[in-house]
Protein backbone atom coordinates (compact mmCIF):
# COMPACT_ATOMS: atom_id res chain seq x y z
CA UNK A 1 0.00 0.00 0.00
CA UNK A 2 2.75 2.36 1.23
CA UNK A 3 4.44 1.68 -2.42
CA UNK A 4 1.82 2.31 -4.51
CA UNK A 5 1.46 6.06 -2.46
CA UNK A 6 5.21 6.75 -3.37
CA UNK A 7 5.07 5.39 -7.37
CA UNK A 8 3.53 7.54 -9.71
CA UNK A 9 4.82 11.20 -9.92
CA UNK A 10 6.58 12.61 -13.27
CA UNK A 11 9.78 11.31 -14.32
CA UNK A 12 10.97 14.62 -15.37
CA UNK A 13 8.23 16.90 -13.81
CA UNK A 14 8.98 20.14 -14.97
CA UNK A 15 8.67 19.18 -19.03
CA UNK A 16 5.82 16.70 -17.99
CA UNK A 17 3.74 18.62 -16.23
CA UNK A 18 4.13 21.52 -19.16
CA UNK A 19 3.24 18.77 -21.38
CA UNK A 20 0.20 17.92 -19.17
CA UNK A 21 -1.06 21.60 -18.83
CA UNK A 22 -0.66 22.23 -22.57
CA UNK A 23 -2.98 19.15 -22.96
CA UNK A 24 -5.52 20.55 -20.47
CA UNK A 25 -5.22 23.76 -21.96
CA UNK A 26 -6.24 22.38 -25.40
CA UNK A 27 -9.15 20.07 -24.04
CA UNK A 28 -10.02 23.19 -22.56
CA UNK A 29 -10.28 25.41 -25.57
CA UNK A 30 -11.49 23.04 -28.00
CA UNK A 31 -14.22 21.25 -26.48
CA UNK A 32 -14.88 18.02 -27.41
CA UNK A 33 -11.15 17.18 -28.75
CA UNK A 34 -9.99 14.49 -26.97
CA UNK A 35 -5.93 14.72 -26.36
CA UNK A 36 -3.59 12.27 -24.97
CA UNK A 37 -2.16 13.20 -21.25
CA UNK A 38 0.31 10.97 -19.67
CA UNK A 39 3.04 11.44 -16.95
CA UNK A 40 1.27 10.21 -13.57
CA UNK A 41 0.38 6.66 -12.23
CA UNK A 42 -2.16 6.22 -9.25
CA UNK A 43 -3.48 3.35 -7.24
CA UNK A 44 -6.46 1.70 -8.90
CA UNK A 45 -8.58 3.15 -9.88
CA UNK A 46 -8.00 6.50 -10.97
CA UNK A 47 -6.31 6.59 -14.87
CA UNK A 48 -3.11 7.59 -16.14
CA UNK A 49 -5.32 10.58 -17.30
CA UNK A 50 -6.62 11.37 -13.45
CA UNK A 51 -3.17 11.42 -12.10
CA UNK A 52 -1.79 13.48 -14.61
CA UNK A 53 -4.45 15.82 -14.02
CA UNK A 54 -3.83 15.62 -10.69
CA UNK A 55 -0.46 16.11 -10.53
CA UNK A 56 -0.79 19.14 -12.99
CA UNK A 57 -3.75 20.79 -11.04
CA UNK A 58 -4.01 20.49 -7.80
CA UNK A 59 -1.72 21.27 -4.71
CA UNK A 60 -1.64 21.67 -0.81
CA UNK A 61 -4.43 24.39 -1.59
CA UNK A 62 -6.79 22.68 -3.51
CA UNK A 63 -9.80 21.19 -1.54
CA UNK A 64 -10.48 17.97 -3.33
CA UNK A 65 -13.61 15.16 -2.87
CA UNK A 66 -12.96 11.91 -3.73
CA UNK A 67 -16.39 10.14 -5.07
CA UNK A 68 -17.12 6.25 -3.26
CA UNK A 69 -14.97 3.89 -5.39
CA UNK A 70 -11.97 6.58 -5.13
CA UNK A 71 -12.18 7.42 -1.48
CA UNK A 72 -9.77 4.14 0.03
CA UNK A 73 -6.61 4.64 1.33
CA UNK A 74 -4.81 3.65 -1.40
CA UNK A 75 -5.66 7.15 -3.58
CA UNK A 76 -6.11 9.27 -0.18
CA UNK A 77 -2.36 8.35 0.63
CA UNK A 78 -1.12 8.83 -2.90
CA UNK A 79 -2.84 12.02 -2.73
CA UNK A 80 -1.41 13.14 0.26
CA UNK A 81 2.37 12.10 -0.20
CA UNK A 82 2.25 13.62 -3.91
CA UNK A 83 -0.05 16.37 -3.95
CA UNK A 84 -0.80 17.36 -0.64
CA UNK A 85 -4.55 18.39 -1.24
CA UNK A 86 -7.21 18.75 2.00
CA UNK A 87 -9.71 15.84 1.35
CA UNK A 88 -13.01 17.69 1.76
CA UNK A 89 -17.23 17.47 1.50
CA UNK A 90 -18.19 18.18 -1.93
CA UNK A 91 -19.74 21.33 -0.89
CA UNK A 92 -16.15 22.52 -0.08
CA UNK A 93 -14.64 21.16 -3.08
CA UNK A 94 -12.78 22.94 -6.16
CA UNK A 95 -11.85 19.65 -7.53
CA UNK A 96 -13.94 15.92 -7.61
CA UNK A 97 -12.87 12.98 -8.91
CA UNK A 98 -14.72 9.96 -9.70
CA UNK A 99 -17.18 8.10 -12.10
CA UNK A 100 -20.28 10.09 -12.95
CA UNK A 101 -22.44 7.64 -11.21
CA UNK A 102 -20.28 8.50 -7.75
CA UNK A 103 -20.48 11.95 -8.46
CA UNK A 104 -24.24 12.02 -8.47
CA UNK A 105 -25.68 14.25 -7.92
CA UNK A 106 -23.63 17.13 -9.47
CA UNK A 107 -25.54 19.53 -8.34
CA UNK A 108 -24.08 19.18 -5.33
CA UNK A 109 -20.83 20.96 -6.23
CA UNK A 110 -19.90 24.60 -5.68
CA UNK A 111 -20.87 26.93 -9.27
CA UNK A 112 -19.35 30.00 -8.49
CA UNK A 113 -21.10 33.53 -7.91
CA UNK A 114 -21.90 36.32 -9.86
CA UNK A 115 -19.19 38.09 -8.32
CA UNK A 116 -16.78 35.30 -8.61
CA UNK A 117 -17.94 33.12 -10.94
CA UNK A 118 -14.64 31.48 -11.26
CA UNK A 119 -14.55 29.87 -7.92
CA UNK A 120 -16.48 27.01 -9.00
CA UNK A 121 -15.71 23.42 -8.72
CA UNK A 122 -14.05 21.33 -11.85
CA UNK A 123 -15.05 17.75 -12.09
CA UNK A 124 -12.52 15.26 -13.40
CA UNK A 125 -15.17 12.58 -14.51
CA UNK A 126 -13.71 8.66 -15.03
CA UNK A 127 -15.42 7.14 -18.21
CA UNK A 128 -15.22 3.79 -19.45
CA UNK A 129 -15.42 5.25 -23.24
CA UNK A 130 -14.37 8.58 -24.49
CA UNK A 131 -15.42 8.95 -28.00
CA UNK A 132 -16.16 11.67 -30.52
CA UNK A 133 -19.77 10.73 -30.93
CA UNK A 134 -22.70 11.38 -29.00
CA UNK A 135 -24.01 14.74 -27.89
CA UNK A 136 -23.73 17.72 -30.23
CA UNK A 137 -21.73 20.42 -28.31
CA UNK A 138 -21.57 24.04 -29.94
CA UNK A 139 -20.12 26.91 -28.41
CA UNK A 140 -16.66 28.87 -28.05
CA UNK A 141 -13.75 26.86 -29.13
CA UNK A 142 -16.14 25.17 -31.41
CA UNK A 143 -16.08 25.90 -35.46
CA UNK A 144 -19.45 24.27 -36.24
CA UNK A 145 -20.63 21.23 -34.16
CA UNK A 146 -18.09 18.72 -32.17
CA UNK A 147 -19.83 15.50 -30.50
CA UNK A 148 -18.76 14.13 -27.65
CA UNK A 149 -19.74 10.55 -25.65
CA UNK A 150 -21.34 12.00 -22.41
CA UNK A 151 -22.95 10.01 -19.24
CA UNK A 152 -26.17 12.67 -19.20
CA UNK A 153 -26.17 15.38 -21.87
CA UNK A 154 -29.33 16.95 -19.94
CA UNK A 155 -27.57 17.60 -17.19
CA UNK A 156 -24.76 19.67 -19.42
CA UNK A 157 -27.36 21.85 -20.88
CA UNK A 158 -28.66 22.55 -17.81
CA UNK A 159 -24.86 23.48 -16.55
CA UNK A 160 -24.84 25.75 -19.87
CA UNK A 161 -27.92 27.58 -18.99
CA UNK A 162 -26.15 28.94 -15.55
CA UNK A 163 -22.81 30.30 -17.14
CA UNK A 164 -21.21 32.14 -16.08
CA UNK A 165 -21.94 30.09 -13.09
CA UNK A 166 -21.45 25.71 -13.39
CA UNK A 167 -19.41 23.42 -13.25
CA UNK A 168 -16.16 22.20 -15.86
CA UNK A 169 -15.94 18.70 -16.59
CA UNK A 170 -12.72 17.17 -17.31
CA UNK A 171 -13.39 13.35 -18.62
CA UNK A 172 -10.91 10.81 -18.67
CA UNK A 173 -10.39 7.23 -19.83
CA UNK A 174 -7.08 5.37 -19.84
CA UNK A 175 -4.28 8.18 -20.99
CA UNK A 176 -6.91 10.16 -22.88
CA UNK A 177 -8.87 13.81 -21.97
CA UNK A 178 -11.61 15.64 -23.09
CA UNK A 179 -12.94 19.10 -21.37
CA UNK A 180 -16.51 20.07 -21.25
CA UNK A 181 -16.24 23.64 -20.24
CA UNK A 182 -19.77 25.35 -18.91
CA UNK A 183 -19.75 27.67 -21.33
CA UNK A 184 -20.15 24.69 -23.91
CA UNK A 185 -23.64 23.83 -25.00
CA UNK A 186 -24.87 20.60 -24.85
CA UNK A 187 -27.57 19.25 -27.29
CA UNK A 188 -28.63 15.24 -27.05
CA UNK A 189 -28.78 14.55 -30.39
Amino acid sequence: MLDDALSGDFADAPREAARAFRAVLDAMARPGKIVDILGGAAPAPMSPAAATLMLTLCDAETPLYLAPGYDGEAISQWIAFHIGAPIVDRENAMFALGSWAALTPQTGFVIGTPEYPDRSATLIVEVDALTTEGARLTGPGIETEARLSLPEPGFFARNAALFPLGVDCLFTCGGRLAALPRSTRVEDR
